[in-house]
Order: structure tokens, then C-alpha cells, then sequence
């Protein structure tokens, strides 16, 4: 099955600006024949989650605000938030209360208690329904967490060969109608299963209570009329062509006018106009369920928690390694969480040989920690993160690319000192500068050596210029070098000023991931990060959104596992030395 194709993290296009008109009414959830197939597969997966298309919505009429859309503007605007208030921490949130109660209860509900079956073969139909499964909890997650998601048509690469079959497929479809319409009679074989076409996507356009255009479509483009005039060479096609013109203008999106009143003009032959006129056909089957998505995205936000995590718990018991990946993750965890634990929690136990647990709540923020610098080369990604692959890849350049501002600037100030401090325009502009000539540093093409030539250079340069305006002398010649070095240096990775930098941003999300509130006021960021301030914290909202969202779904399937690897498979060491210690008085407490 062909999975959708995602357009993350960008601007809405202006279909989504654009309420759709209807001069009779038009049905918003659109099952129709679609002459790619990749379109009608995804419009199956919109609609087929939680049945949520079982009562109708209203399509807004011509340049009219629909009230679906005008809900949905409002949700958009503060979807961050209230994804945060839905997704509170895990220690606060309902499933908590089961996921205290599993660790010291075998027994749970099927969807809060995630369970797995024995190895065993999976069958094809296994495997096809699990991969179904997991591109329909795709395609819901990003509709929920994305609030710029939207699809568009597809776009072949030139030269490949999907594209190369599709135009032969397609011309030599076209040359056979060309043949028929000039042959001497006209046949109208092809012509008439294009009409036909043509009138079952239209009358899917339509609201189950729009029956008065229904009958009229029904009338106009009755098949078995056609055909009859058809054989007695009594057929007038463009008479036909042109209802359907104006039968598109009346369930066209505001932002196809333009489309519509081209076909209106076009004075071409038949061949071409029956090409525009399913070109439209397609853009506006695209509007229909980008439509559909931005009016339905309030909805699946209620249900988007336990329909995600119904789905994946469908997927874990037709594959029991669907959580293997999780678990190593979980594990190695433990065993940094355990490293890294406060003096004060070794001390409370120096009497006893065994180190002491760390709690659950330090275990998973370690983990989320650990995501903003996973390096794939080494492993896949956790199974329970894979649907926010893109957003936290996006999030671990942005702040490779903070880190590496950052870290330039404190080398300036501190080489310079206080010839440049109190400047707040100065360090703007060397910060937009210094990111803009480190943008794309994560490829493995890009040359960061040379890229910190080149920003040593301009920063001495804005450097200089600001001390003139001032007069202040210029940096001399050997200080510029020095400064220039040491710019250069931060592409070690035991460079004390990069080291410096990255703990510290370390510490911060950890401290955001701690807060309660940090979804809404995030915490100020450490001392040294202040040049970055605004985009950290940016990134630390972010950052908390899709931790909360991720514990929402997936904290009892996290219970489960740090109940196997805290409090049985760690305990079996500890009774062989006649005790057990470390268990936290609170299953979720944080050490």
C-alpha cells in the first residue's frame, strides 16, 4: 500500500486559506474513484479513523467562513498549547494512575496495559495489516501534532521511471481518443467513459442532501442516452464539456476560479480540454481532503491518545519485537540515569554494596534527553518516537546549530571583552550572521572548517567596523587570528568551549523536562546560553510538546517495560546478596 507523502513544518498553501464554495451543497469527505492511486489510498486512512465521518458537516458556500474552519483557525493558533494541557506530565496524567497500579498489579484493561504475544511466524496478512496499522497512526499523528500538514499532488522526479510509464500510459490513452474522435464516424467509446468518470467524481462532490443538483447531473450525463446518440452520430460532446465546466465552477475552492474560467476560454480540441478538465479534477480532489483534514483536526485531537495507542498496541500483538528497540533504549537509560545520580541519593545508601535505582520519571527524561543527540549511524530510533522522526531530527539541528552559535559568540566576548559587551545590535547581528553561514552544517558534505574560516572573517570584519563607529582601534592583527583559531577549534569534540556549551544545554532540557509548567513559561536558560535564549527556549516548548504527547500515549507501554527492567530483572542481583534496595517509595517518583 502506497503511503502518504508528508509536507511537514511548512507554510498552509492558500487552499487551506480558502473555505470551499458550494452553490448546492458539497459533501466535505470525499470517497471517489481517484486516478492516482497514492490519492485514494490516502483518503481512505483520513477517513477510516475513528469513524469520525459518520455525521455529515456542512460545506460553507461561496467566500463564505465556515464555522468548522473558523474553529479550527482558533485551534491552530494555540495548537502547542493545548496539545501541553491535554498532555501534561506523565506523574499528573490519568494513565499514570494505571501505571502506578501495574507496577504493583499484574492485571490492567487491554489498551492501558500493553501486552505481547511469543515469537511465532507472521503470515503475509500479518504483516500487510501491521503496515497498514502503522500508516494509519502516521497519518493521524501528523494530522493531530502538525497543524501545517497538508497533501499535495505528487511530484515525479523528471527523469524516473514511474514518471517515464505514467506519460506513456497516458499519451498513448490519449492518442486512442484523438483516433476515435477523428475517425469518419466519430467513436465515442473513450469519450463516453470519460464522461462517465467525470460525472461519478462530480456526484461525489455532493452532500447526501444535495438531491436536487444530484438528479440534474443524473439527467444531463445519463450513460445510456449518451451512448444512444452515440450510435445514431447524434452525440454533441461539447455541449457536455461545457455543463461540467460549470458544474466544477459551482464546487471549485475560491483559489481554482482562476482554473475554471482558463477551461471556460479554452477554444482548443476535445483531447486537451478533457486533459484540463481532469488536471481540475485532481486539485480539486486534493482541496476536498485537505478540507476534510483542517475540519475533522479537532476532533481526532480528542481521540488522537487512545486511537494512537490502540493501534500500536494492534501492532505490538501481531509483532512481539515491536518494542525492542524501546527497551534498549529504556535500558541504557537506566544504566546513565544510574551513573549521573545526585551524591545525595548514593550517599543515603552508602551502607549497602548495590547501587540504588533511579526512579522512573529520571529514567524517561534521561531517555527523551538522549533523542536530541541519537545518531541513527549507531541504531534506529525507539519504535514508540518513529511517527516523530522528522520533528526530532529537525529539532536536533536546530540546536547543533544553536550549540554552534553559541558557542562562536562566547569565544568573541570572551577573547574581546568588554570593548564589545552592551551592544544588543551588535550581537544580533553577529548571531543572524554567524547562522546563516553554519545553515545545513548536519549534511555530511558540509565543510564546517571552512564555513568557521569563513564566519571568523566576517565577525572580525562586523567587529572591527562597530569598533570604528565608536572610536575604538581595530583588533589587532594577531588577536584576529588567535580569535579566528579558536572559532575553528569547536569542530573537536573535546573542545572545553563546545563541551561547555553542550552540558549546559543538556542541563536546560533537563530542567524544562522537569518543570511542570515549561509547556507554557519555559524556564530561563543557564548561564552562557543567554545569546541564545529566544530560540532555545523556543525549541524547549517544542521539545516539551511532543515528550508530553509521547508519554500520553505510550506511558503504559513505558510502565511495563520499567517494570521488567527496575523492579524484577534488577532485583534478582540484589537477592543474592540478601537484599533489595533502591525502589522507590513511588513508582514515578523522580531521584
Amino acid at each position: 500500500m502506497d503511503s502518504p507523502s508528508f509536507t511537514k513544518h511548512c507554510k498552509p498553501s492558500d487552499i487551506l486559506k480558502s473555505p470551499l464554495k458550494s452553490k448546492e451543497g458539497v459533501l466535505i469527505y470525499f470517497i471517489g474513484k481517484s486516478r492516482k492511486t497514492r490519492l485514494s489510498t490516502v483518503v481512505c486512512q483520513v477517513l477510516t479513523f475513528g469513524d469520525l465521518t459518520q455525521q455529515p458537516l456542512t460545506m460553507p458556500l461561496n467566500n463564505e467562513r465556515p464555522t468548522s474552519t473558523s474553529t479550527v483557525a482558533s485551534e491552530d493558533q494555540n495548537s502547542d498549547t493545548e496539545s501541553s494541557e491535554r498532555c501534561d506530565s506523565l506523574t499528573s496524567s490519568s494513565d499514570v494512575d494505571c501505571s502506578r497500579q501495574s507496577f504493583t498489579s499484574d492485571s490492567s484493561s487491554k489498551h492501558n496495559s500493553p501486552s505481547c504475544s511469543p515469537p511465532k511466524t507472521l503470515t503475509l496478512d500479518e504483516v500487510m495489516a501491521s503496515a497498514r496499522d502503522l500508516s494509519n497512526l502516521s497519518l493521524a499523528h501528523e494530522i493531530v501534532v502538525n497543524r501545517n500538514f497538508h497533501l499535495e499532488p505528487p511530484d515525479l522526479p523528471q527523469n524516473s521511471l514511474e514518471k517515464r510509464v505514467k506519460d506513456m500510459v497516458h499519451k498513448a490513452f490519449w492518442d486512442c481518443l484523438e483516433t476515435e474522435l477523428n475517425d469518419d464516424p466519430p467513436q465515442y467509446d473513450y469519450a463516453i467513459k470519460l464522461l462517465e468518470e467525470i460525472r461519478d467524481t462530480l456526484l461525489s462532490f455532493l452532500n447526501p442532501g444535495a438531491n436536487r443538483l444530484r438528479t440534474q447531473i443524473m439527467e444531463v450525463l445519463d450513460m445510456d442516452l449518451i451512448r444512444q446518440q452515440a450510435d445514431n452520430n447524434a452525440v454533441e460532446i461539447q455541449g457536455f464539456v461545457s455543463y461540467i465546466i460549470n458544474t466544477m465552477g459551482k464546487f471549485c475552492a475560491p483559489v481554482r476560479d482562476d482554473e475554471i474560467k482558463k477551461l471556460k476560454e479554452n477554444s482548443g480540441d476535445l483531447v486537451t480540454l478533457f486533459k484540463e478538465i481532469f488536471r481540475v479534477l485532481d486539485l480539486m480532489k486534493m482541496d476536498m481532503v485537505n478540507f476534510t483534514i483542517q475540519s475533522l483536526r479537532p476532533e481526532l485531537q480528542r481521540q488522537s491518545v487512545e486511537y494512537e495507542r490502540a493501534k500500536f498496541q494492534s501492532i505490538l500483538e501481531r509483532t512481539s519485537s515491536a518494542l525492542d528497540h524501546t527497551t534498549e533504549w529504556i535500558k541504557s537509560s537506566i544504566e546513565e540515569a544510574t551513573r549521573v545520580m545526585a551524591p545525595a541519593d548514593k550517599s543515603s545508601n552508602s551502607g549497602q554494596s548495590s547501587k540504588p535505582l533511579p526512579g522512573p520519571t529520571l529514567v524517561l527524561n534521561t531517555a527523551y534527553i538522549k533523542l536530541l543527540t541519537w545518531d541513527e549511524s549507531k541504531g534506529p530510533l525507539p519504535e514508540t518516537v518513529m511517527t516523530d522522526e522528522v520533528r526530532l531530527q529537525e529539532m536536533q539541528r536546530s540546536l547543533q546549530l544553536y550549540q554552534a552559535v553559541a558557542s562562536v559568540l562566547l569565544i568573541v566576548y570572551s577573547s574581546i571583552g568588554g570593548a564589545v559587551s552592551g551592544l544588543p545590535a551588535l550581537v544580533e547581528r553577529l548571531k543572524k550572521m554567524t547562522a546563516v553561514l553554519l545553515e545545513g552544517m548536519h549534511s555530511a558534505d558540509f565543510n564546517l572548517t571552512e564555513a568557521l574560516g569563513n564566519v571568523s572573517a566576517q565577525i572580525c570584519c562586523e567587529v572591527n567596523k562597530s569598533l570604528a563607529e565608536r572610536n575604538f582601534p581595530a583588533l589587532s592583527a594577531e588577536l584576529q587570528e588567535t580569535l579566528k583559531g579558536q572559532i575553528c577549534d569547536i569542530t573537536q569534540e573535546n573542545n572545553p568551549i563546545r563541551t561547555l556549551v553542550e552540558g549546559r544545554v543538556q542541563q536546560y532540557f533537563k530542567v524544562v523536562l522537569a518543570s511542570t509548567n515549561s509547556h507554557r513559561t519555559p524556564p530561563p536558560v543557564l548561564s552562557g546560553l543567554g545569546l541564545i535564549q529566544p530560540e532555545l527556549m523556543g525549541l524547549g516548548v517544542s521539545f516539551v510538546n511532543l515528550v508530553n504527547f509521547n508519554k500520553k500515549v505510550y506511558g503504559p507501554f513505558y510502565v511495563s517495560i520499567l517494570k521488567n527492567l527496575l523492579f524484577i530483572n534488577m532485583q534478582a542481583p540484589a537477592r543474592q546478596n540478601g537484599i533489595i534496595q533502591g525502589q522507590p517509595s513511588s513508582p514515578l517518583e523522580s531521584k
